[in-house]
């Protein structure tokens, strides 16, 4: 590499490094003389990058945004990291996948062979659980408004379609964050009309323009937005918890149950006894998804579970015998 070359990519790093940069700590730092340092600025200002001169005693320069991209300079490490973030991005759901596969393809076209190797070995395929249908998209300019409020802190007003062709009348929120969750994004905001807190899907999100006053961001129930759309994707009112909660004794090991269980909680009571405390939005799904285990249940409790297994044992009696079961009484 040309030695000009080599000293203007070492000039960039150094602006990249920190704002302000002294003139003569450049020079001392590249070696050369405060003179050579001002013709490498303009040549850098040549290939578009916006670099602005500070007056003062200790005047110097900065990398300051522009309304082009010019070229980017990365170390090796950052360069790996963009790659593999790109590589994900291809399955975000927010409308960007193509971009990202052909950003991805133009980073690795301009990256040193050594680096090539390392992200060609380096193959990240990200999986989506099993869903009826594709996932839905998101346009990634609604992402960007939705971002764009939440960060202004500003009332955003939108339409939200419900199902294909109904639309409820327009919302108003205090947005308060933007997450993705199973492959989905959804938004998190106080309803102004409503007086709660609600999670909207990004997908069926229309902002409307422009965008309301600015608002004193609250407090989410329980402090973490994580905490708070586990509690909602849940079915409780943001305490974290199931609505229904059970425990049984089951004839296998631990580690076979535990193997099979999120966020149960298995403990080992012999070589072939466990107990297994679990949870889930109905009791009737609770006993359902504790009967997938072939081994002999005892309900320690609470009545509603044995009530449930009670409805399912008659509910498969009638399934051999082509009687319609009885439905449980409602909980």
């Amino acid at each position: 590499m040309p030695k000009t070359s080599a000293r203007l990519l070492s000039l960039l790093s150094l602006l990249q490094a920190r704002r302000d940069w002294p003139g003569a700590l450049l020079a001392e730092r590249l070696n050369v003389s405060p003179r050579t340092v001002r013709r490498d600025v303009d040549r850098l200002r040549e290939l578009g990058y916006p670099i602005v001169a500070f007056k003062g005693p200790d005047g110097g320069y900065r990398l300051d945004a522009g309304a082009e991209l010019p070229p980017l300079l990365f170390d090796d490490e950052q360069a790996v990291a963009l790659a593999i973030a790109l590589q994900i991005a291809t399955t975000a759901g927010a409308g960007i996948e193509e971009a990202a596969a052909r950003a991805l393809n133009t980073v690795r076209q301009v990256m040193p062979v050594r680096l090539r190797r390392r992200i060609d070995t380096l193959q990240v395929t990200a999986v989506e659980p099993p869903a009826i249908g594709p996932g839905p998209q998101v346009d990634s300019s609604v992402l960007m408004a939705l971002s764009a409020a939440v960060h202004a802190r500003e009332v955003l007003r939108f339409d939200y379609t419900q199902g294909a062709d109904a639309q409820t009348p327009p919302r108003r929120v205090q947005p308060h964050h933007l997450v993705t969750w199973g492959g989905r994004w959804y938004l998190v905001a106080w309803d102004l009309d409503r007086e709660d807190w609600r999670t909207f899907r990004a997908d069926r999100i229309i902002p409307r323009t422009p965008t309301g006053p600015r608002f004193t961001p609250r407090e989410l129930p329980g402090g973490e937005v994580a905490a708070f759309l586990a509690g909602r994707f849940r079915g409780s009112e943001g305490s974290g918890d199931w609505p229904c909660r059970g425990e049984v004794i089951l004839d296998l090991p631990a580690a076979a149950v535990s193997r099979y269980t999120r966020d149960g909680v298995v403990e080992e009571l012999g070589p072939n006894r466990c107990r297994l405390v679990l949870g889930s939005w109905s009791w009737t799904g609770l006993a359902a998804t504790i009967g997938r285990f072939d081994a002999d249940i005892e309900v320690v409790g609470p009545a509603e579970l044995k009530d449930a297994f009670a409805h399912l044992a008659r509910r498969y009696a009638n399934a051999v015998t082509d009687t319609p079961a009885t439905p449980p009484p409602i909980q």
